[in-house]
């Protein structure tokens, strides 16, 4: 059945028809781009029947046309307080309003068996080894995923060979400057480390205030046997911004995913990821936190499956929420037939510090296998009186109290970070971020 067509469906369709993207000309590409908007104009979006939606609601997204990315994204000047520091000589890739900048990129100095370009120069070049990741879609693509294969326009293409430890991380970073019209661009990035390989990657969404656009990012990463990535986000998009993000990780054996995020920014700001341990003794290791205010809207989607033998998912998320804000937090572990000996846990705690705020958490277990260890938990609760008291009565002031507790009980999912210059400035993002609270 055709879904009904919304103003955000007829504009991105209207888009497309003129829209040249880099590496047109294969015919699998073209036949793969064309196959996506067909499919997605039939979807539309994805609404509330869905139940990885069920708890946010598209609706005035769906109302709202959107042009095709900004075309003066490539030249336009860029506030250099929004450029997160980074050490010298760090490896960095940007991305304005979905463009790449290689005027504020730092990738002349990468090490042995490190490939890191836009995804538009490798389309340009060597198209046909992206072929697996750009070719077909599946049955759980939603909307903005099938979107993204019919339109994106760039990404990051980040590969580490064999045996290749990276010392130094690998920043990417997302920036939104207002444009004077609802922008929409589309970014697919592929990050792929073979056997034995290791890097940390830290991944960067800033943005102006009045930047109201929406960014649909796309991410497929693989790790082979062996292979460890340190993977950070931090989130500090504009207050008027849409952020929706879906990331597929696919684990080998030994392989090791240690993700960590801070969800700050946006008005709408959606996770899906999606990890798939196919190896025995593959592990997963997630730490997060969002903190909302105002009319913010967050949405954490944490899907673990267990298909290797002895496999390993630890998940600890907290979220905080205050005036009329929102958040999502679901977590779900599936252990399918064959994975015995699997071990997993997803554990979420919440403030609400608003009697308007709202979080809705869902943990959730699938097992399919034999000799298994899972366990899940989550609370929705307010800040404990006695530590309150406790703390006024060391002479403490009440707002300084509650702002102490409110901290201490997001760091417990930073703790973790690497390395600790990028750990010390998510603190500060934390603490400057972090709501005032009504007595």
């Amino acid at each position: 059945m055709n879904a009904a067509v919304t103003p955000f469906v007829e504009s991105m369709q209207a888009a497309a028809a003129p829209l040249q993207l880099p590496g047109s000309g294969p015919a699998w590409l073209d036949d793969a781009r064309r196959t996506a908007l067909q499919a997605f104009v039939e979807r539309g979006l994805p609404d509330t029947r869905n139940e990885l939606w069920k708890y946010t609601s598209l609706r005035a997204l769906g109302q709202r046309r959107h042009t095709a990315g900004n075309p003066d994204a490539a030249r336009r000047e860029v506030p250099l307080d929004l450029l997160p520091a980074t050490s010298a000589g760090a490896m960095r890739i940007v991305f304005v309003n979905g463009a790449f900048r290689a005027d504020l990129s730092a990738l002349d100095a990468l090490p042995g068996g490190v490939t890191l370009q836009p995804l538009s120069l490798a389309l340009l070049e060597q198209p046909e080894p992206l072929r697996f990741l750009l070719g077909a879609y599946t049955n759980e693509d939603d909307g903005f995923t099938l979107l993204n294969r019919a339109l994106a326009a760039d990404g990051v293409v980040l590969r580490i060979a064999a045996g290749v430890r990276v010392a130094d991380p690998i920043h990417v970073v997302y920036i939104g400057l207002a444009s004077g019209s609802m922008a929409a661009w589309h970014l697919r990035s592929l990050v792929e480390l073979g056997a034995g390989a290791s890097v940390n990657l830290v991944e960067h969404h800033v943005g102006q205030p009045d930047a109201g656009h929406l960014a649909n990012l796309v991410h497929d990463v693989t790790l082979r046997d062996h292979a460890r990535l340190g993977w950070t986000v931090v989130q500090t998009a504009g207050a008027e911004a849409n952020l929706v993000r879906r990331s597929d990780c696919r684990l080998g054996d030994d392989a090791e995913l240690d993700f960590h995020a801070l969800e700050l920014g946006g008005k709408l700001a959606r996770h899906e990821l999606r990890v798939d341990l196919t190896g025995a003794r593959a592990r997963f290791t997630s730490r997060g936190a969002f903190v909302l205010h105002g009319r913010q809207h967050a949405d954490t989607e944490v899907l673990v499956t267990h298909r290797g033998r002895d496999s390993v998912s630890d998940s600890l998320w907290r979220g905080v929420a205050d005036g009329r804000a929102r958040g999502v937090m679901h977590g779900r572990i599936l252990v399918l037939q064959g994975a015995d000996g699997a071990d997993g846990g997803f554990y979420n705690k919440n403030l609400l510090l608003s009697s308007d705020a709202e979080i809705d958490t869902r943990p959730a277990l699938e097992i399919y296998a034999d000799e298994v260890k899972a366990n899940h938990g989550a609370t929705v609760g307010q800040l404990d009186d006695t530590m309150l008291f406790y703390l006024r009565s060391r002479g403490i002031p009440l707002d300084i109290a509650r702002r102490m507790l409110v901290r201490a009980f997001c760091t417990v999912a930073m703790e973790g970070i690497a390395p600790a210059p990028l750990r010390e400035h998510c603190d500060t993002l934390l603490s400057s971020q972090l709501p005032e609270v009504a007595a």
